[in-house]
């Protein structure tokens, strides 16, 4: 086996580094190329689709909720959970009424 020289071996491992990359930019060239190909097709055999017209704004209950009390959490954080207990119940969140948060810690 001959022996080469680091030289060699360096232009030996760029020409290995070249080659890889050249195969990746080929996949992703490829892989784009399908892509907008699908993209395509999808699109010339949807239908058209109707003009949509502006939905009303939702309906949102006047007045306030009153106090609340925060123990031992921040005014962000109360907001938060507020938020999340009208989304999860659907419903505005100033048609709800927050006495109080508290954090409970174990």
């Amino acid at each position: 086996m001959p022996d080469i020289t680091v030289g060699q071996a360096g232009i030996y491992a760029l020409l290995g580094y070249a080659i890889v990359f050249a195969g990746l930019i080929a996949l992703m060239l490829v892989t784009m190329l399908f892509g907008k190909l699908f993209t395509r097709k999808k699109e010339e055999k949807a239908p058209a689709a109707p003009v949509e017209t502006a939905a009303p704004a939702p309906a949102v209950a006047p007045g306030t909720a009153g106090q609340l009390k925060l123990y031992n959490v921040d005014p962000k954080t109360a907001a938060m959970l507020m938020a999340i207990v009208a989304d999860k119940m659907g419903k505005p969140i100033n048609e709800l009424r927050f006495l109080s948060i508290k954090e409970v810690t174990e």
